[in-house]
């Protein structure tokens, strides 16, 4: 009887430790290599030293570490409780930013909180995610058909897209209404309603140039015709693409960047990273680099396949889709192929709320893999109509 009672005291412990061993540790290998990868460029953005970018970096990263392996072994009914709660607290710090934001180039993004300056849209991109995934898996698959149905889920992406556009801050803002978007077409959207929502994006598209800021309308100047201000609007890309192009197969060797190390590749700790990694490194650098991304989103997407339960996937398929997003903008600006935006590159850029939330969302993909035999919220096709 008492070995009996020792037991069940234990039991915790022993559950902890199991979903612990149920974690994918290989793809929180990967994490923590891009993380490296980012330490070793981050200490060459400082000029090789620690100070002020690699070394605080890597204090979230371990931070971000504990909080998501914390997230891993929480269970889906607790993240659908969350849901709500997160949102909201989400939606009440853009509305903060908007009010009493710190500005910087030009836009009310960040808050100071407890001494710590914070980015509240990246907070909402994951909330956003977590909100739908808990919304999603309660609804059927002929429920999804009904218009009707669609229109609480809709405006909890608008509501945030039009928050964040307020700032303003574009790039992020058709992340976040991507990322929605595509968890609308994993929960069911049928393809009708879909063609209904891109057939008018041309016209959406034109009106909202004409309300884009003029800094905003310069970039996009900028990235058609970037030599018509070298010293000016044009000088960031020009400059990024002299560094990657100085790369050339094998790179200039690390630390010896010249774009980097004489401070003409603009910030290079943030949004152009890359370049930086690729012109000590080389094309083969970038390759390895942008290979290893592409094996976080595919490993993402097929943890969401693998999931038994429909809250699994969709958190599977909107994180992955975020991280994609964040990667593909980031790369594409840097090699002048869209407009540059200021959205960093996941795990490797320096910032903390960016890192944070980053390892936030990979905590929510774990879960999902962790309890990937859950068959939590399951429906059948006739219920809930």
């Amino acid at each position: 009887m008492k070995f009996q009672k020792r037991l069940l005291r234990a039991e915790p412990n022993f559950q902890i430790l199991t979903k612990l061993w149920q974690v994918n540790w290989l793809y929180v290998l990967l994490i923590c290599a891009l993380a490296v990868i980012g330490y070793g460029a981050l200490y060459s953005a400082g000029g090789g030293t620690s100070r002020p970018f690699a070394g605080p970096q890597s204090i979230r990263f371990c931070f971000g570490l504990v909080m998501m392996l914390g997230i891993a072994l929480m269970s889906p009914a607790i993240l659908v409780r969350m849901a709500w709660p997160l949102y909201i607290f989400s939606l009440i710090l853009l509305v903060a930013v908007l009010r009493m934001g710190h500005v910087g180039k030009g836009a009310e993004r960040w808050l100071m909180l407890g001494g710590m300056q914070v980015q509240p849209s990246e907070l909402a991109k994951i909330a956003l995610v977590l909100m739908l995934a808990a919304w999603f898996h309660k609804i059927s698959y002929r429920s999804m058909g009904n218009p009707l149905m669609l229109v609480p889920p809709a405006l909890m992406v608008l509501l945030p897209v039009a928050l964040v556009l307020k700032e303003p801050n574009l790039g992020t803002a058709v992340i976040i209404g991507t990322v929605g978007a595509s968890m609308f077409f994993g929960a069911g959207m049928r393809l009708w309603q879909i063609a209904l929502l891109v057939l008018p994006m041309p016209f959406l598209a034109k009106i909202a140039y004409a309300h884009l800021h003029d800094y905003q309308k310069a970039r996009v100047t900028t990235f058609l015709h970037p030599e018509s201000d070298p010293l000016g609007a044009g000088y960031n890309i020009i400059q990024s693409k002299i560094a990657l192009g100085s790369g050339g197969m094998w790179g200039q060797g690390y630390l010896r960047g010249t774009q980097g190390q004489l401070n003409f590749l603009p910030e290079k700790q943030t949004d152009f990273i890359f370049t930086m990694i690729a012109e000590e490194w080389g094309y083969v650098g970038g390759i390895t680099v942008i290979g290893m991304l592409l094996l976080l989103v595919f490993g993402g997407m097929l943890i969401a396949m693998r999931s038994r339960n429909q809250f699994g996937r969709l958190l599977g398929l909107g994180i992955s889709m975020n991280f994609f997003l964040y990667c593909a903008v980031n790369l594409s600006m840097v090699m002048g192929a869209i407009p540059v935006g200021g959205v960093p590159l996941p795990l490797i850029s320096y910032g903390g709320s960016a890192m944070l939330m980053v390892m936030f969302g990979f905590g929510l993909l774990m879960s999902a893999w962790v309890h990937r035999n859950s068959t939590f919220g399951e429906t059948t096709p006739g219920e809930k109509d």
